[in-house]
């Protein structure tokens, strides 16, 4: 036990250590973990014999939970939206379409069975939200034409498809299904997924608003027990968890609930240590040895995969909307795939159907194929292609990337004798960057307009900068509206802010404009927003 722990312990730490350094190097830090693994395994330096399919496909599941509800939720929509449409039709269409091309190419190359050869092509059809998201945050690969937010929302949305496609084939290969009993398995995999996850997410997002805990805390973990709920709840009538998990994650994700900027914190820790345990567990199954004998058919695979179908199934996805060569030669070579291919492997393998080539490690070199390669060479393929945006920021594309930034909030109680006193806020001049934000007259607190004149014994509350504190009882926040943002072109009274919310500054470039109902919100404006604590 102690020596489990121990181990448990060094392993973490040594993950941890491997991150900070192949992200110096230029290497995908999932790739250091599955070499942990492989090192620790039966014929690395430790030597452990793991040979667990079923407990390893258990725990792994587990964390693709959080891994996929995480992906959901640290999308932001307002950012993704417009690419909305190319990225689910290349998590549909273009899953399915990769399967049928592998599928096909296994059975003429590879002379297998034509199931096994979908089935091959099936665990392998979806690429890696965990690979992406983990190369674009760690070398802030903002990319042009909204390609960050297509790549985010296709790896993010496409392994429910894989896994549905995977379950369907194994289920044809280890039983006598009908075909209505399989057209309602597709039916209900697909609906009750979508169905549960949406509705779940809008009753939470409903209690949140409603609830506060008393502990401190208590919400993430709620937060993660609604992860779980998303998944176990369609899976117990036949739904897709994986499906409804990402549904949860998106609405939770973009709805306005407390303590968000907590919650995406939280579960940014929660996803990396299952991303390390995820890569360390499938290392340490894996034997370097049995990799030898897929070695071959695994390297064209991931050859024909990498070069052939995943090219021409997205030149056929994304050539009618117009998009540019360039990014659909990046978009191309940006189909990493990583641990779920691994992990639907497993559960291939834990069915108990007959295969004639061992799954896992066949698409285990796949994997590390497309790892090593296209994560390693994705930064370098993204300058040759002149596809990043220097002047973008790719953190905006996630949730957790915090639009809102907290001012430094200062109390100036206006004394006798005091030089505002009398005076008119637009006729004062504030030093630069600093907003003169509300006034206390009393009990009393006043939202102040240009011609509000300041009094004897008012405390104005001056902003500027950040702060951790919080100055009771308000509490003020700036948004900076980006070209996508949803208030952008409206006016405030359009906006039918909650009551307790108004909009008190705006600031347009080195002008400060004191809002009306009818000013209209332009791209690149910074709005102080009031809210009562």
């Amino acid at each position: 036990m102690n020596l489990t722990l121990l181990l448990i312990s060094v392993v973490i730490v040594i993950c941890i250590i491997c991150n900070k350094v192949t992200s110096k190097v230029g290497i995908p830090m999932l790739l250091a973990f599955l070499g942990i693994g492989m090192l620790c395994g039966v014929d690395g330096i430790l030597g452990i014999v793991y040979d667990e399919y079923g407990q390893t496909e258990t725990l792994c599941t587990i964390a693709l939970i959080f891994i996929i509800f995480y992906g959901g939720f640290g999308t932001k929509w307002s950012a993704a939206k417009s690419v909305a449409v190319k990225s689910v039709l290349l998590s549909t269409v273009g899953v399915f379409a990769t399967a049928i091309f592998v599928g096909v190419f296994c059975r003429i190359v590879l002379h297998t069975e034509w199931l096994e050869g979908m089935l091959i092509g099936s665990v392998l059809a979806s690429t890696d939200a965990a690979s992406v998201f983990s190369i674009l945050r760690s070398k802030k690969l903002n990319l042009r034409y909204g390609t960050s937010s297509l790549l985010e929302v296709e790896s993010g949305s496409n392994d429910p498809v894989a896994y549905l496609m995977t379950v369907v084939i194994i289920t044809i290969m280890t039983s006598n299904i009908s075909a209505g009993r399989l057209a309602y398995m597709v039916f209900a995999q697909a609906v009750y997924g979508v169905g549960i996850g949406a509705l779940l997410a809008v009753i939470t997002v409903f209690f949140l608003r409603k609830f506060r805990f008393d502990v401190s805390g208590f919400d993430m973990v709620f937060m993660l027990a609604i992860a779980i709920l998303a998944y176990v709840l369609p899976v117990l009538v036949g739904g897709n968890g994986y499906l409804s998990a990402y549904i949860a994650g998106i609405i939770l994700g973009n709805a306005k609930i407390p303590n968000k900027k907590k919650q995406v914190h939280f579960f940014d820790g929660i996803t990396g240590l299952m991303q390390m345990m995820v890569f360390f567990l499938l290392g340490l199954l894996c034997t370097p040895t049995r990799m030898l004998y897929m070695l071959l058919p695994s390297l064209l695979i991931a050859i024909i995969m990498t070069f052939v179908v995943r090219p021409i199934v997205v030149a056929l996805i994304l050539t009618p909307f117009g998009s540019h060569i360039r990014q659909q030669l990046l978009v191309s070579w940006a189909g990493l795939r990583g641990a779920t291919s691994a992990i639907f492997a497993l559960t291939a393998v834990s069915s108990g159907v007959v295969l004639e080539y061992d799954l896992f490690h066949l698409v285990f070199c796949v994997v590390l194929f497309s790892i090593a390669l296209q994560g390693t060479l994705l930064p370098f393929v993204s300058k040759k292609l002149d596809m990043i945006d220097e002047e973008g920021d790719v953190l905006k594309t996630f949730t957790d990337y915090t639009e809102q930034k907290e001012l430094q909030l200062m109390r100036l109680a206006l004394e006798k004798g005091n030089s505002w006193i009398g005076m008119s806020i637009n006729s004062i001049t504030l030093p630069p960057d600093t907003l003169l934000a509300t006034i206390f007259r009393g009990e009393e607190s006043i939202v102040p307009r240009g011609d509000t004149t300041l009094e004897e014994g008012d405390v104005v509350v001056l902003a500027a900068g950040s702060c951790g504190k919080k100055v009771h009882p308000i509490q003020l926040s700036e948004l900076e509206i980006t070209p996508d943002h949803q208030w952008k072109g409206k006016t405030l009274a359009q906006l039918k802010l909650p009551v307790d919310e108004l909009v008190i500054l705006i600031r347009r470039g080195k002008e400060t404009v004191i809002p009306q109902g009818d000013t209209e919100i332009l791209d690149k404006d910074v709005l102080v927003v009031y809210e009562k604590g």
